[in-house]
């Protein structure tokens, strides 16, 4: 059953959660005119993200887009949206099977973990070094 994301979460208003993955992530964009693209995932959110592609797409292309992460393959259909620099252009999904959705979400509720972790562990190192100095 495919899933369409929203631009925001229905009950709060507040935007989905956005994400930089660690490790690089290519990205692989596959047009309904034939035409292939490949680039870098810079920015990922269950409603979209932003590429760093080569050079710009078409704004409102709509196609497939596939990358894979730590869980597996993400598949969705997405449009292209107005390109903010040469290399960079954002997109929003416009539909996504439930397992790609899971898969990705997972993904990203695991880098938002880790993210607090370290945001956590500095903070603690500062603490140290404040009561290190006024000793």
């Amino acid at each position: 059953m495919p899933y369409l994301p929203q631009q925001s979460h229905p009950s709060t208003g507040r935007r989905a959660d956005r994400v930089r993955f660690e490790e690089s992530t290519p990205v692989v964009l596959r047009f309904r005119d034939g035409k292939r693209s490949s680039g870098q995932l810079q920015v990922i959110s269950v409603t979209g993200g932003l590429l760093c592609l080569s050079q710009p797409v078409q704004p409102g292309a709509v196609g497939k887009v596939m990358f894979l992460i730590q869980g597996g393959a993400v598949l969705g259909e997405a449009q292209m949206l107005s390109p903010m620099s040469w290399e960079r252009q954002p997109f929003k999904f416009l539909t996504m099977h439930e397992d790609d959705r899971t898969r990705l979400k997972s993904a990203i509720d695991t880098r938002l973990a880790q993210s607090k972790r370290q945001s956590d562990l500095r903070s603690r190192e500062r603490m140290q070094m404040e009561n290190f100095r006024a000793w």
